[in-house]
């Protein structure tokens, strides 16, 4: 019923318009008629010639241009003059051209607008389309979670012997599955937390935190990943071979999420029996951290796009993530007021690191 309704609103309010653009054209028709052909009104025809091509249809506009031409000039003719001046037909010629010229420039607006709305449409329905995709990958993803902490339980009960004895080859077989599901857990807490960032922002519990003392606690946490890969963790100083202390403001939990993204990352892509770098440095304005890898580098064009969500690059780096890691990496970097970055070390290998600002603090000082 509402439908119906539309549809005879529009027709009436079409058929209104082309009355009201007949009823200009009575106007100006009789004007031109009524007074000698040395006064042109042949130019109030573009009234009505642009309200038909704003609220008609184009062949309707077409026929209103044309007509009004045709009136313009034959007013010459009708107006009983014996002896038709020239500079008369002159006027009532560019009056034509300047009703042609509106015609053809309302037409072009026409089309214009109508491929801007179309453009419109198309980019709300992708925006939808984009926002349903995102809502049902945040819902199924939170769905996710629920078996895989199941399974990881399970697992566990299992290693502590719950269902039986288990024998170490059977232990080593489990530690691999645990790795599995919680390297699975993580991805999908990963991207759980990109969607509520990207919708809600980064809460953030910002405190005076030492990036030294997080990179050591992450660390210890990348043993086991480390020693599966056969691959070292070491950590340096900078120019200093001894212990510093690295204070920033910021959430200690989300700068921890930094760094374990960065080292499972360079883990990830070094080959065996290499060695993955952490570099501390402290500085007046700013405490760097960097993470070094022997991998097989990253090539220039792609450095720009790392830290883009789910951007994976075409390099010949051994291991592939989901390109969410980078990504959640330089959200929680930039809500710190920092920056992160990627390059590429010589002779071999890449570095990924990132900079926060320095915070004065003391903590024999602090109460």
């Amino acid at each position: 019923m509402l439908r119906f309704r539309h549809v005879s609103y529009s027709r009436n309010w079409y058929i209104g318009t082309f009355w009201l653009v007949v009823g200009l054209f009575v106007v100006v028709l009789s004007l031109e008629f009524s007074t000698p052909p040395d006064y042109v009104f042949g130019y109030l025809y573009i009234g009505p010639i642009l309200l038909a091509s704003s609220r008609l249809s184009r062949k309707t506009t077409f026929q209103a241009t044309l007509f009004a031409c045709v009136l313009t000039m034959i007013n010459v003719w009708l107006s009983g003059i014996e002896t038709v001046q020239a500079p008369t037909i002159a006027s009532r010629f560019i009056a034509t051209l300047a009703l042609v010229v509106t015609g053809v420039l309302s037409d072009r607006n026409r089309l214009y607008q109508q491929t801007v709305l179309q453009q419109q449409a198309k980019l709300e329905a992708q925006e939808k389309l984009a926002s349903t995709r995102e809502d049902f990958a945040s819902a199924l993803t939170h769905d996710l979670k629920t078996p895989l902490l199941g399974a990881i339980e399970t697992l566990k009960a299992f290693q502590h012997g719950s269902f039986g004895v288990v024998e170490p080859m059977q232990q080593r077989v489990l530690a691999t599955m645990m790795r599995s599901h919680k390297t699975t857990l993580q991805m999908v807490e990963t991207l759980l937390d990109i969607y509520r960032n990207d919708n809600e922002g980064l809460q953030l519990n910002f405190a005076p935190v030492d990036l030294v003392e997080i990179a050591e606690a992450v660390k210890a946490t990348m043993v086991d990943l480390a020693a599966s890969r056969r691959v070292h963790i070491s950590l340096h100083y900078g120019a200093s071979d001894f212990r510093q202390f690295l204070w920033v403001k910021g959430d200690t939990l989300q700068l921890q999420r930094v760094i374990a993204n960065l080292l499972t990352n360079a883990i990830n892509h070094s080959p065996r029996g290499e060695r993955v770098e952490v570099v501390l440095e402290a500085g007046h304005s700013y405490q760097t951290v960097r993470v070094k890898d022997s991998g097989a580098g990253i090539k220039p064009d792609e450095l720009p796009h790392l830290f883009e969500r789910f951007y994976q690059g075409q390099s010949d780096r051994q291991a592939k993530g989901s390109g969410l890691g980078l990504y959640l990496s330089r959200q929680i970097v930039e809500a710190h007021g920092g920056t992160i970055w990627a390059e590429n070390q010589p002779p071999a290998g890449a570095i990924f690191a990132f900079r926060l600002p320095t915070f004065p603090y003391n903590p024999s000082l602090s109460v």
